[in-house]
């Protein structure tokens, strides 16, 4: 009898011990922007190391795979590069009768990749709208070489690419434009090709040179740097999203407002993008 007493004992020990190992863990789910996948994944690992008992889960996918996510349930936290749209809200708001929280954590600069070996430095936004809706086809007629200009892009979901569409090209994108799943694997493709252009986010920007960018004829030319994007004069800036359905709590509230904070912001420079402040 004193033996079985001292098993049962054991046996719930054991269960208690397993229970409170599970609910020690405060699970996050991140997922969203391709953009947005380094700087979340360094936030956070460099978080859950000062919270031993979190766990941040971050995956990409593009920035409206990851607002569908926050609108069916399965996210906690949708990254995004561009604001929600309104059909994404009134979706929102049927589902949760919520409007949703907007959160800017990060500034980034839309970068336009060339090929280093393409003599072509600099185009005007209108000269770049002109070239990915394929009404300027050939280099030659922005100075370049006698060149048919090839064409990388994201695909429709990423927050990018509606980004780039609604602020540069301002039509629809010229059907010989390549879509490619990712910024990286548009500046891979780019650095293979003499003759390519491509967009994506400055921190991807490595093998292949940015385009310096005019907001007109008269105006000069400006890289994105540190400086252009957070003074703004780099024409193509924009800010980097966090969403969710409703005000944070618990381990969700905790992890934005590290993020927010000036241990968070200064990650942000670290992996290529730029804090708020």
């Amino acid at each position: 009898m004193k033996t079985t007493k001292i098993k049962i004992a054991a046996i719930l020990l054991v269960v208690m011990t397993v229970g409170f190992s599970f609910t020690t863990i405060n699970k996050v789910t991140v997922k969203g922007s391709d953009t947005m996948v380094i700087l979340s994944q360094k936030w956070a690992e460099v978080y859950m190391k000062k919270n031993p008992g979190a766990s941040i889960q971050v995956t990409g996918g593009g920035s409206g795979v990851g607002l569908a996510a926050l609108i069916n349930g399965s996210t906690d936290i949708a990254n995004s590069s561009r604001p929600i749209k309104s059909s994404e809200v009134e979706k929102l708001k049927a589902r949760y009768n919520t409007l949703g929280v907007e959160i800017p954590c990060a500034k980034d600069g839309l970068s336009v990749y060339l090929n280093k070996a393409n003599p072509v430095a600099s185009l005007t936004l209108k000269q770049i709208g002109q070239i990915f809706a394929g009404k300027i086809t050939n280099w030659k007629e922005v100075g370049g070489p006698d060149a048919a200009i090839k064409l990388y892009g994201r695909e429709s979901s990423s927050g990018t690419f509606g980004f780039f569409k609604d602020n540069v090209v301002k039509t629809d994108f010229s059907p010989t434009c390549q879509t490619l799943p990712g910024t990286a694997a548009i500046v891979n493709a780019v650095k293979k090709d003499k003759y390519s252009v491509g967009y994506g986010g400055a921190a991807y920007a490595e093998g292949v040179k940015d385009c310096a960018v005019k907001k007109d004829d008269k105006s000069a030319a400006v890289l994105p740097t540190a400086a252009t994007i957070k003074n703004h004069t780099y024409p193509i800036t924009r800010y980097l999203y966090m969403y969710l359905k409703s005000r944070p709590t618990g381990e969700t509230k905790a992890f934005v407002d590290w993020i927010l904070s000036s241990e968070g912001q200064a990650i942000i420079a670290e992996v290529g993008y730029y804090p708020l402040k």
